[in-house]
């Protein structure tokens, strides 16, 4: 047997994720009362992840008379929000599209909005007494190929571009002072991340937005959004604005199947390392850690001690379809597992205890929006292809301020003027398209990532620049 399939022979496969199995987790919580017939509210929000919860606080925060209604399919944090790396971070998708679309400056603007969201984050946290494992130690992505530096200095100095003013630049020696990655001959460090344990953070602002007064319901699926409208099995709640929250899942509302892909994401957590395992790695400021592959990786390390590393496994189900409980494929686990086991080698026949996979919002153009349609109330915010963590408590205080500024509460907000809000994109295309492009798509990149690795160039491979062309990334 070889040393994958011993190391991972006792994973717990599925089980939602490893942030609700672990034993100093929360567990699984019991679930909400459902929607008891039809009803009204002031403001009905579809969807109990983050993007739904942080509306729901912000918009009961600043306006306390409001009835505020959540509708969850099954419980909060059930999707995303309880499964993704926990990575608090800066990264907003789509920026570079904006800068084409309004401007340099106005992306900019948006990119300082997701530099001060971090804090934003940390703040209400420690406000709510919400202790969600958070540790403010940045982000630190590598590179290892000299393909990978060279993207990785052009990233760098696009950061800069965009007002990043404190990020740093690091060679191979100033990389291994933070993390001993195998072969890393660069990095960039930004303050601007965190690592936080993504159930305790879902968690506790659903508990904070119950007691400001918040209705809500879960195993509540709703089935349809109209105006004034969201219809679920158990009756249909009825009010001026309609706020649809729910990402990866989307494709399973009426009429909204090929409006956002469910792109699958796929995570492994080791056994806790030992302190003679952790003096060989470093890591000792706990920064979230990525890389510059195509097919990227993310990882964390955990406030017991392991590392919890994700990546790209089965990228997408016919269909738009979903997972039930976060189940992945075994050769999933072996990719995860070699990336570590590349990264550290001397993490060789480490256990790996669980492994889990989820679903991320991805419009056509790779770029998040948020929008609030004036003549129906109909509102949504998403498609963060990853980077929702942080990007959620932005989008949640934008959606406030343009249902205020709409209700006549308030007038235009430097949120509101943001290049993401309002911003339209084309569908996906039907199947079998969907399906043969994205898979496609993501071969290609694979194939770039090994083709690097071996030929040593610095220049990026054209077969990842052929998928971007095709992904419509850029």
């Amino acid at each position: 047997m070889s040393s994958t399939n011993n190391a991972t022979a006792a994973t717990v496969n599925g089980g939602i994720s490893f942030w609700y199995a672990q034993s100093q987790g929360v567990g699984i919580p019991d679930a909400r009362e459902p929607l008891a017939g039809d009803a009204s509210a002031d403001v009905v929000i579809v969807g109990g992840g983050y993007t739904g919860l942080w509306t729901a606080y912000y918009l009961k925060k600043a306006a306390p008379f409001l009835r505020i209604t959540v509708l969850e399919q099954k419980f909060c944090g059930y999707g995303a929000s309880g499964r993704n790396g926990g990575w608090l971070y800066n990264g907003v998708a789509g920026r570079d599209r904006y800068a084409e679309l309004h401007g340099q400056e106005a992306a900019a603007r948006l990119q300082q909005a997701m530099n001060a969201t971090v804090t934003e984050v940390i703040d209400v946290a420690r406000t709510e007494s919400i202790d969600a494992d958070i540790h403010h130690g940045g982000v630190l992505e590598v590179a290892y190929t000299p393909a990978q530096l060279a993207r990785l200095k052009s990233f760098h100095a696009a950061e800069l571009s965009y007002g990043e003013k404190d990020r740093e630049l690091y060679g191979a020696r100033e990389t291994a002072d933070r993390i001993r990655v195998a072969g890393a001959v660069g990095s960039t460090w930004t303050p601007h991340g965190a690592r936080l344990h993504p159930v305790k953070l879902v968690t506790g602002l659903a508990r904070a937005v119950e007691a400001l007064g918040v209705t809500i319901h879960e195993s509540t699926p709703v089935t349809e959004i109209k105006p004034k409208h969201a219809v679920t099995p158990y009756g249909t709640v009825r009010a001026p604005y309609i706020l649809r929250c729910t990402e990866g899942f989307t494709a399973s509302l009426k009429g909204q199947r090929r409006t956002w892909l469910p792109m699958n994401s796929s995570m492994i957590a080791t056994e806790p390392l030992s302190a003679a395992q952790w003096e060989s790695i470093g890591w000792e400021g706990r920064e979230t850690l990525g890389d510059m592959a195509h097919a990227y990786m993310y990882a964390q390390r955990t406030a017991d001690d392991r590392i919890a590393l994700g990546g790209r496994g089965f990228p997408y189900r016919y269909g738009s379809r979903t997972d039930n409980d976060g189940r992945t494929q075994q050769s999933t686990i072996e990719d995860l597992y070699a990336i570590l086991t590349r990264f550290f080698p001397q993490l060789t026949g480490v256990g790996i205890t669980h492994a889990w996979s989820g679903v991320l919002g991805v419009p056509r153009d790779w770029c998040a929006t948020v929008t609030l349609d004036r003549s129906t109330g109909l509102g949504w915010a998403g498609g963060y292809v990853g980077s929702g963590v942080a990007t959620t408590n932005l989008a949640a205080r934008t959606l406030r301020d343009l249902v205020q500024q709409d209700s006549g509460q308030s007038g235009p907000t430097d949120l509101t003027t943001l290049p993401w809000v309002n911003h339209k994109v084309r569908k996906w295309e039907p199947e079998p398209f969907r399906w043969l492009g994205v898979h496609g798509m993501y071969a290609t990149y694979h194939a770039a990532d090994r083709r690097e690795l071996t030929t040593h160039t610095a220049e990026s491979s054209r077969l990842a620049q052929l998928a971007d062309r095709v992904a419509g990334r850029h």
